[in-house]
């Protein structure tokens, strides 16, 4: 069966090489203005994928994010900020790309063609039916991606993807999928640009909205948040001011002697 990939229809503008800077910007901005509505049109999809990860966590589950060059890149950051965001473990939210940690400096040739090693790398982690797999691909094409969830649904693994393309093979093979239609790149085909900006917008949206739903945010604050450097050690001193209403050298020594803005804020006074 056939369907059309909008990410690969020609842009709306031509003779790009003939526009000059201020005209590029404006029309590069122009064309991304149009993907949180196009993001927007899938809150209900998105909101079913949540629940369903929600559940699989609160039981120790994990969430996996599969996919190849741009798509699997985002996934790998939006997993590699959760620990330090959200304080968990670095096992609960794990990014995989085709052609391993390599591939997410250098492209590595072909590597998402290979139908089968998708399963293998999740297989390396153990995967298990208390787990999600998340395929990332604008195209709804990539057979590493693909090739992994249908093994995930053949052993009742719970299986969402984002993509860019109604209609796609990996829309088609995922339990919940989110599809957001960007249309056509500003630069034909290059769906690093609207496509990889949808594909963000989502991500922020999963892990943030699940990570809330973990009870891993107090109010408006990261309260679980690593402190990993001068910059965040001065943000939980902050937060610990703000919500005790206390100076600053106590709301410092508290931070130094419970090491979390969580544990500073229960054990004060005790």
């Amino acid at each position: 069966m056939t369907f059309t990939k909008t990410t690969e229809q020609a842009s709306n503008y031509n003779h790009l090489e003939k526009m000059n800077i201020s005209e590029l910007l404006m029309n590069i901005n122009k064309e991304d203005k149009t993907v949180p509505l196009a993001v927007e049109k899938s809150i209900p999809e998105i909101e079913l994928l949540i629940t369903q990860i929600v559940k699989k966590l609160k039981e120790g589950g994990r969430l996996f994010y599969m996919g190849a060059g741009t798509s699997g890149r985002l996934g790998v950051v939006d997993a590699s900020e959760c620990p330090p965001t959200f304080g968990v473990s670095h096992d609960v939210v794990i990014g995989l790309i085709a052609g391993g940690d390599d591939a997410i400096r250098k492209a590595v040739e072909f590597a998402e063609d290979n139908i089968d090693q998708g399963w293998k790398d999740l297989t390396a982690y153990k995967i298990s039916q208390k787990d999600v797999v998340i395929g990332i691909a604008a195209s709804g094409t990539t057979p590493y991606v693909i090739g992994a969830l249908q093994k995930c649904n053949e052993h009742h693994i719970i299986t969402g993807c984002i993509t860019c393309n109604a209609g796609s093979p990996l829309a088609d093979t995922a339990q919940y999928p989110i599809v957001i239609t960007v249309g056509p790149e500003f630069i034909t085909g290059s769906s690093r640009m609207k496509a990889g900006t949808a594909q963000k917008l989502v991500l922020n949206m999963i892990s943030t909205a699940t990570m809330i739903q973990l009870g891993k945010v107090k109010g408006n604050k990261m309260v679980d948040m690593q402190l990993s450097n001068h910059k965040l050690v001065d943000r939980g001193t902050r937060m610990i001011m703000e919500e005790l209403q206390i100076e600053r050298e106590t709301a410092a020594q508290l931070l130094k002697k419970y090491g979390s803005v969580r544990n500073a804020i229960q054990h004060y006074g005790t």
